[in-house]
């Protein structure tokens, strides 16, 4: 028995880098998949876990080491409830871009409050800045100074164009989820970063102004493939396939205004401790939507509220 690092997930086939540097495919274990995890994905990219080898050649994933930490979204396949995106990982970065196409407030909400919900210390990197009209620009600048304001970094690029160094200074040394709608510029983000084709991009359907999906699995790229078997604080970067919309799971009512920094602040100062901000007398938040707290932001709180396991958001 060996032990390994995730460093792909095509659904049939897992690969793992071993202990040793070898890069194996590997196969699930049965067990793995009913053992009461509640998921879509038991294995997920980032995860250690032992492996066992047969006579026959093939090689079996047997337990999954215990998690520092995950991120999860609903599940697009209505028989599961979850999917993990990635785990023990160190921060995520989100792509998103003002315009072809536009990333909704509300995802970019819902992803951080995920993020916050697990721990996970996130990012907003702000994608083909070069397509922006002036009016766009301005607009980036109002986004900038609000998640700026709440305390997450941004970053303005245009991957295309390879405006990218300071922001690949953040990711030395670190493992970092990267996510974001279809078409936001992931694949053309992660060749500008390692200086070669390692992912297929593709064009932005003009019909609806949508990404169309290139990277139909998960991935771990390494900064530097040549420590990555010696010396794995390099750092390295997880792709993950577009997703149209972040599902929120496992969040109780009472909890969802924790995981909005500037909300859960004001709510100290609300009569009661477990006030939802939906009316009730002496709520401390509802006189400060429109003032210090983003009236975007207190939409994405209410829509994570009404969560009721439909697709919308999916």
């Amino acid at each position: 028995m060996n032990t390994g690092l995730v460093i792909k997930s095509t659904g049939s086939a897992i690969g793992v880098l071993t202990s040793e540097g070898e890069n194996v495919d590997c196969r699930i274990k049965g067990n793995l998949r009913i053992a009461g995890i509640r998921s879509t994905n038991p294995v997920a990219v980032g995860d250690q876990v032992t492996i066992e080898r047969q006579a026959d050649g093939t090689t079996w994933i047997t337990s999954v080491l215990p998690r520092r930490n995950y991120i999860v979204r609903k599940s697009t396949n209505l028989s599961k409830q979850s999917h993990i995106l990635a785990a023990n990982i160190d921060q995520v970065a989100l792509l998103v871009t003002i315009k072809h196409p536009e990333t909704s407030t509300t995802f970019i909400d819902r992803l951080l409050a995920t993020a916050e919900a697990y721990n996970v210390p996130a990012m907003l990197v702000f994608n083909k800045v070069d397509l922006l009209s002036p009016e766009e620009l301005e607009e980036l600048g109002r986004l900038r100074a609000l998640y700026e304001s709440i305390g997450y970094p941004t970053f303005a690029i245009s991957a295309k164009y390879g405006s990218i160094e300071d922001l690949k200074n953040e990711f030395i040394g670190k493992t970092t989820l990267l996510s974001g709608n279809s078409g936001v510029g992931k694949s053309t983000l992660l060749n500008a970063i390692f200086g070669e084709t390692m992912t297929r991009t593709a064009d932005i359907s003009q019909a609806h102004d949508k990404g169309m999906h290139t990277t139909t699995f998960s991935e771990m790229y390494f900064l530097d493939e040549r420590q990555k078997t010696k010396d794995k604080s390099c750092g390295a970067i997880i792709d993950t396939p577009g997703v149209k919309g972040f599902g929120t799971i496992d969040m109780q009512k009472e909890e969802v205004g924790h995981y909005f920094r500037e909300i859960f602040a004001k709510s100290r100062e609300c009569r009661y401790s477990n006030c939802l901000h939906c009316g009730e007398p002496g709520c401390a938040v509802l006189p400060e939507v429109g003032e210090s707290i983003a009236e975007t932001r207190f939409e994405s709180y209410l829509s994570i509220l009404s969560d009721a396991g439909e697709g919308k958001y999916r």
